[in-house]
């Protein structure tokens, strides 16, 4: 994307970091407590929401050659990212078309096929039907109809998108609504992926709200990063996906700085988040990294579950993957023993009827506007509902 762009965000965040200003949202939004764990609604989340919507399932650099994979279970789908003989990433539902083993167990490899433990029928990369274990014996059946069943997925900034219901259109157009034009400036498709780590947490709006959340960065992290931020917020917003950042002494260091020479590095930090499940924060650690945080319900409304994934600008050396390393514990402890920890106690909370509703203030319009979405996308019922959700927005 231009770098044109950028820079007219960066402007806009100086001026406020100058003066001292934040933009305010128009008035204090209240949530229902019973939002966070109502089982009822939760269903509806993971039918209208995460059923629907396209998510990120993984990266270009997880699969960069002909017959690599990835399997993994998704909201208790569990499926395969592969990218086949041509070079393109497919997506399938991991259960054999016989009797419905799961073919793969989780995590990544490479192969030039697919065979079920069970009976040993076999796909190949394409997922076609290309062998039966005693197909004589077994008797006739039409092999073409028998393929592992495909899920919708496109490779579009380095990120593989998908959908993890099968015969639904993504609409990825329409959802990003011109977003990917800012993630691409973050060059994943070029980035390696030096590390991944998994973290349970509470309901995933609990955790979500916390990416949104710069409010409690000084209090909750007062004994880590927090005291190197202040607790105000900027956003910016691309259909329900959101950017924030604070206008702070990270912003300040520009004002001597020629627009030309303002550092990639900056103009791409604070958080961005890719509804209703990422969040990508940067870092330095023997040079520029993200951690792009994918966070999935978990098996019911109380849990989730989120995959850190770390991916570097650059290709580290010994010394540089060191660093990486020690990075990546201390962001484990950080989300884990500090905003999960809260996260689970505000789960056991919410469920005592103490309060009826939570109350999210004009300083924190990310969080209202992320709940404005996920009602909307509630109440939008047919494939038209969604599309039309998209184009106009919910403000």
């Amino acid at each position: 994307m231009s770098r044109d762009k950028l820079i007219e965000l960066a402007r806009t965040h100086l001026h406020h970091a100058v003066n001292g200003t934040v933009p305010l949202a128009e008035t204090v939004v209240e949530i229902p407590v019973q939002n966070y764990f109502n089982k009822d609604r939760w269903k509806a989340e993971m039918e209208l929401i995460f059923g629907r919507v396209p998510l990120v399932l993984g990266f270009s650099s997880e699969l960069q050659k002909s017959g690599d994979y990835k399997a993994m279970e998704v909201c208790g789908v569990p499926l395969i990212l592969v990218r086949n003989r041509e070079g393109s990433v497919g997506a399938f539902v991991n259960m054999c078309s016989h009797r419905g083993a799961q073919i793969l167990d989780e995590g990544k490899g490479r192969a030039r096929s697919f065979s079920c433990p069970y009976h040993a029928w076999t796909y190949n990369l394409a997922g076609d039907l290309v062998a039966i274990l005693d197909e004589q014996e077994f008797g006739e059946v039409d092999t073409s109809c028998l393929g592992l069943t495909p899920l919708n997925v496109e490779e579009r900034v380095g990120i593989i998108w998908g959908s993890i219901t099968p015969n639904t259109d993504l609409h990825l157009n329409e959802f990003l609504a011109g977003y990917d034009e800012y993630l691409e400036s973050h060059d994943f498709a070029n980035c390696h992926l030096v590390g991944q780590q998994t973290i349970e947490g509470p309901n995933w709006k609990v955790a979500y709200d916390g990416y949104l959340d710069f409010y409690h960065l000084p209090i909750l992290h007062k004994d880590t990063f927090g005291p190197e931020y202040n607790n105000k917020s900027i956003f910016n917003n691309w259909g329900p996906h959101q950017r924030v950042q604070a206008p702070d002494h990270r912003l300040l260091d520009l004002v001597d700085i020629p627009e030309e020479e303002w550092s990639h590095t900056k103009l791409v930090s604070g958080v961005w988040t890719i509804f209703p499940h990422i969040s990508i924060a940067s870092f330095e650690a023997g040079g520029h990294i993200y951690m792009v945080s994918q966070l999935f319900p978990g098996a019911d409304p109380d849990t989730s579950v989120t995959h850190q994934n770390f991916l570097a600008t650059f290709e580290p050396n010994s010394e540089q993957k060191e660093e990486i390393a020690r990075t990546m514990e201390f962001l484990r402890y950080v989300v884990a023993e500090e905003d999960y920890f809260t996260g689970n106690r505000i789960q056991k909370t919410v469920k005592t009827g103490a309060k009826s509703h939570f109350y999210f203030g004009r300083n924190e319009e990310g969080g209202q506007r992320f709940h404005r979405w996920t009602d909307a996308l509630l109440e939008a019922q047919s494939d038209e509902d969604l599309l039309l959700l998209y184009k106009k927005g919910v403000g």
